[in-house]
């Protein structure tokens, strides 16, 4: 482990006023997103879009730090040939890779659920540096409902974050350790609050377990919001408010960075939030974004599978990357939605 190398791509991916692009849908997810725009999900038809988005410089010079790869793509070429990594290197961001392999029902636990993909991840990792990615990324799924998350979930999904992340540094790439807390169901901000906070202390207590230097890794949470049910939906301030409660009592101030995840808030939403909360500085981590749908939602809806379409569609995403580099300064304007800078 060289912990001055993880330290130092740590800090490059929540550079000041920039965020990580989650570009690593499964296939599956991005078919189910071209479906939506009537474009057939193929290889070449994924390579075109994601070539699309790396090659928006505005936007991945200025506020995208890093991009979050799925396997297809971290080995996938431009059509000019040019790899799809290199893209990413040119314009100045950081490769990495999303590692796990999804969230599977947990044993005995009705309605929860285990991130599974420890097996034979040492040696994915070493050739996943081989093709450039200088970070990776696990995401655990943690539900709530009646009775649930367990203890036994929390600890299952913190154990295996914790192992996964001790894996990359052993291979000096940084883990991004991802617990989401699912906005989905019924329940209350405050009943978030608690899930969230239960959540990241069983984290940190595996993390300690495992040895992993924080230093060299990037936390990617959830923010604090209602149940897309909850009578009560908790406005931009109170969720600003209750997400950095909950990371002062639960992240240590030795992380040098949280990315977001935006959750299936709208764009405008999840930049607000970001924005509210870096307005409340100065903090002990850097807060930023790390958008998949929240980023990416707009311009595939201008592309539309349509080339003539694409200066239209790397617009868009050039918008919704300098609203989010701003955002991630406590520099954001709703006006700026509009076009007004």
């Amino acid at each position: 482990m060289n912990k001055t190398e993880l330290a130092a791509i740590a800090q490059a991916m929540v550079a000041d006023g920039k965020g990580i692009l989650a570009a690593d849908e499964s296939t599956g997810t991005i078919k189910k997103r071209f479906d939506s725009i009537q474009v057939e999900s193929t290889e070449t038809s994924r390579r075109d879009y994601r070539e699309m988005l790396f090659r928006t410089t505005e936007a991945m010079q200025n506020h995208i730090s890093g991009v979050i790869l799925y396997d297809e793509t971290i080995r996938q070429s431009a059509a000019d040939g040019t790899s799809l990594v290199s893209l990413i290197e040119q314009a100045g961001s950081l490769p990495g890779i999303k590692v796990d392999q999804g969230a599977k029902p947990f044993a005995l636990h009705a309605g929860e659920m285990v991130t599974e993909g420890l097996d034979g991840l040492r040696e994915r990792l070493v050739e996943y540096g081989t093709l450039g990615a200088k970070f990776a990324k696990w995401r655990a799924v943690i539900n709530i409902a009646d009775g649930a998350p367990s203890t036994a979930c929390l600890n299952a999904n913190a154990h295996a974050l914790a192992r996964y992340a001790a894996l990359c540094q052993e291979n000096t790439i940084v883990p991004i350790v991802e617990p989401e807390v699912i906005m989905d169901g019924g329940h209350s901000v405050e009943r978030c609050f608690e899930v969230t906070s239960a959540a990241l202390n069983a984290l940190y207590a595996a993390l300690d377990d495992q040895g992993v230097y924080l230093e060299g890794t990037i936390l990617k949470p959830n923010m604090v919001v209602s149940g897309t049910q909850h009578a009560h939906q908790a406005g931009i301030d109170e969720v600003a408010d209750l997400t950095l409660k909950c990371f002062h009592a639960c992240v240590p101030t030795s992380v040098p960075g949280i990315v977001f995840l935006s959750g299936g808030q709208s764009d405008e939403d999840a930049t607000a939030h970001l924005d509210a909360m870096n307005k409340r500085g100065p903090l002990p981590w850097k807060l930023s974004f790390s958008y998949g749908r929240a980023l990416q939602a707009a311009p595939l809806k201008a592309w539309g599978g349509n080339a003539a379409q694409v200066p239209a569609a790397q617009e868009a995403f050039a918008h919704r990357a300098r609203m989010n580099g701003l955002a991630a300064l406590g520099q954001w304007d709703a006006s700026l939605e509009a076009g007004g800078e």
